[in-house]
C-alpha cells in the first residue's frame, strides 16, 4: 500500500496539477488519442478496427519480413505496432478492473486510507469548497459499482468463442479508463469526505430524493435495462446477422447510446453543490461518446458493405438526430 501511495503522490507531483484537474486531463488526453488514431484511414484500419469490422485481415508479424524496397520505414513501424494485439476476450478485464476498483475505493473512503489521503492532499481549495454531499457520494458509488458488476456478468454469459484480437493500446486504455472512472465518481466529493467520517448511518435513505435524483436516476436505470436487452439480443443472433430488434431499427448501435446515457446521468447526479454537472465525469462522458461514436461509425460502414446500403439507410450511428 505504501508503494501505491508513493506512486500516486509522485505522479501528481510530477504533473504539477490538482488531482481533479489531472483526472480531467487524462480523459481529455484519452479522447484526443482516440481521435488521432481514428480519423486517418491508414491508422484507423490498423489500430481501431478488429474482428469482423476490420477492413482487412489483422496484420501479422510476417509482414515485417517485407523487403525495405517495397515499403517505407514508417509503414514497417506502423505494421509492427499494429501486430501487437491481445485477444478480444480481454474486454472482460475492463469490468473486473471496474468492480475491484470500486471495492478498493469503498474501503479507502470508509477508512480514510493512505491512497485516499494522498489524492485528497492534492485536491485544491476550489474543488474542496464545492463538493458532493454524502447522499450523492453513496448513490453514485452504488450506481458505478452496479454498472461494473452488470457489464462483468454480461461479458461472461454473453461471450462467444472468437479469434478476434484488438490492439494492445486499446486494452491498456480501457483498463486505465475504468480505473480513472471509478476514481472520478467520488473525487469531487473530497471536501465532504475530509470533514465527514463515513458510517453505516450514511447508508440509510432518510432524505427525500432531490428533483435531480428523481429525473436522472430513472435515466440510468432505463438506459441500463436497454443496454442489457441489446446485449442479450446480439448474443442470441447467429454470427454476423443483421439485427432486426426494434431498438436497432433507427440506430445502428443502441447499446452504445445507452452507455452514453448512463455516463451522462452519472455526471448530472454527481454535480457538486452550486454546479449543474460534475465536470470530471463530464470529461469521462466525452471520452465515452467519442470512443463509442468511432466504433459505431465503423459498425455502420461494415453493415453497409456486408448487407448493402438499404440495411442501414435512414439509420443514425448512435445519437438520434445528431450522429
Amino acid at each position: 500500500m505504501d508503494l501505491i501511495t508513493k506512486l500516486v503522490d509522485t505522479t501528481l507531483s510530477i504533473t504539477h496539477m490538482d488531482a481533479v484537474d489531472a483526472l480531467r486531463a487524462f480523459f481529455i488526453f484519452a479522447t484526443c488519442l482516440i481521435l488521432s488514431v481514428s480519423l486517418p484511414d491508414t491508422l484507423r484500419s490498423r489500430f481501431v478496427t478488429y474482428g469482423a469490422r476490420a477492413t482487412s485481415p489483422p496484420i501479422k508479424s510476417e509482414s515485417l519480413a517485407r523487403k525495405a524496397s517495397d515499403t517505407s520505414l514508417v509503414t514497417l513501424a506502423l505494421d509492427y505496432l499494429a501486430s501487437l494485439r491481445v485477444p478480444h476476450s480481454y474486454f472482460l478485464h475492463f469490468y473486473v478492473a471496474a468492480v475491484l476498483s470500486s471495492l478498493f475505493w469503498a474501503a479507502q473512503l470508509v477508512s480514510r486510507g493512505a491512497v485516499f489521503q494522498a489524492i485528497a492532499a492534492r485536491v485544491g481549495p476550489e474543488h474542496l469548497e464545492k463538493s458532493m454531499n454524502i447522499n450523492q457520494l453513496f448513490l453514485c458509488w452504488v450506481l458505478m459499482f452496479v454498472q461494473g458488476v452488470r457489464r462483468l456478468h454480461e461479458s461472461r454469459i454473453f461471450a462467444k468463442p472468437s479469434s478476434s484480437r484488438m490492439w494492445f493500446v486499446h486494452w491498456l486504455l480501457g483498463l486505465a479508463f475504468y480505473l480513472m472512472a471509478t476514481t472520478a465518481i467520488w473525487i469531487e466529493g473530497t471536501g465532504t469526505l475530509m470533514i465527514h467520517k463515513l458510517s453505516l448511518d450514511d447508508v440509510q435513505i432518510a432524505t427525500i430524493p432531490t428533483l435531480r435524483t428523481f429525473l436522472c436516476l430513472p435515466i440510468f436505470l432505463f438506459a441500463s435495462g436497454i443496454q442489457h436487452d441489446c446485449h442479450h439480443y446480439l448474443f442470441s443472433l447467429k454470427k454476423y446477422t443483421l439485427p432486426t430488434h426494434p431498438m436497432f431499427r433507427a440506430i445502428v448501435c443502441p447499446h452504445y447510446t445507452a452507455e452514453c446515457a448512463i455516463y451522462l446521468s452519472l455526471a448530472l447526479l454527481a454535480a457538486p453543490q452550486g454546479e449543474w454537472v460534475n465536470k470530471t465525469l463530464l470529461s469521462c462522458f466525452a471520452f465515452v461518446i467519442v470512443n463509442l461514436g468511432v466504433t459505431a461509425a465503423i459498425s455502420k460502414q461494415w453493415y453497409k458493405q456486408k448487407f448493402g446500403p438499404e440495411a442501414v439507410k435512414g439509420k443514425w450511428n448512435m445519437v438520434p438526430g445528431v450522429f
